[in-house]
């Protein structure tokens, strides 16, 4: 199988690309700076890495770039400096997610593409109307004005449920919500949820970045658990950090 991972050189996205790797899965990465990335990568055949600056890629040397690809996973976001929480693009995740979809689509592929995002559980599955307390809606209108990642976030799921939705014959998805994200070696035990089961802003629980990787790597590799989640939002918590 080969898979395209945008957001490859971040600390969740190495975690995915490794667990594909560990699959033997081929797996192709996009990266504007190459010299970051592990020297174990350079030297291994089954990924191709991509020296570019994703939204500047010309629209046909991006449907080029997936037009092989079964998978593409975005592992996408904003640094956490004041130039990458404030500069430009604004829209990173969303812009990435909408112009890869269309790459999909140019391709016009007999089967359809699987396409698994990276989201956050601050952001809420509208699909599901899920319950939060006035306090948290006042928080998260608080973000939309101060944070723009937070807003992308919103916007890149929301594209994913209403401009491609449940039914299209080209692209089926699954965005991968997880709460506090921590470090960790190893992947230990995880639960999956169709909702987060606690408070985001109040009462967060944590996730490991390896185990998110893992997870989504399962996503890709499991048609069953593909069957599962397709076109829902999941939250993922490791259960080693919950109370």
């Amino acid at each position: 199988m080969t898979i395209l991972v945008v957001g490859a050189s971040g600390a969740t996205g190495s975690q995915l690309v490794e667990q594909l790797l560990i699959e033997k899965h081929y797996v192709k990465v996009i990266v504007r700076s190459p010299e970051k990335l592990p020297e174990s990568w350079k030297t291994n055949t089954n990924i191709q890495i991509i020296s570019a600056s994703l939204l500047e890629l010309s629209d046909n040397k991006m449907s080029e770039i997936v037009s092989d690809c079964n998978v593409i996973a975005s592992c996408l976001g904003h640094n956490l400096t004041w130039k990458g929480v404030y500069g430009q693009p604004r829209k990173l995740v969303t812009d990435a997610t909408r112009r890869l979809c269309n790459a999909v689509k140019l391709n016009n592929h007999q089967r359809p593409t699987k396409f698994v995002l990276m989201n956050t559980t601050g952001n809420r599955n509208r699909d599901l109307n899920e319950p939060i307390s006035f306090a948290q809606k006042c928080v998260i209108g608080l973000l939309r004005l101060l944070l723009p990642p937070h807003v992308d976030n919103e916007k890149a799921a929301d594209y994913l449920r209403i401009q491609i939705g449940q039914n299209n014959t080209t692209i089926e998805w699954v965005a991968v919500r997880p709460d506090g994200l921590i470090n960790e070696e190893e992947v230990s035990d995880y639960e999956i949820h169709p909702s987060p089961t606690r408070s985001a802003i109040f009462n967060a629980g944590k996730v490991s970045r390896i185990n998110v990787g893992h997870f989504m790597a399962s996503l890709i590799n499991d048609d069953d658990l593909w069957a599962r989640w397709e076109g829902q939002m999941p939250v993922i918590y490791s259960k080693s950090h919950q109370d």
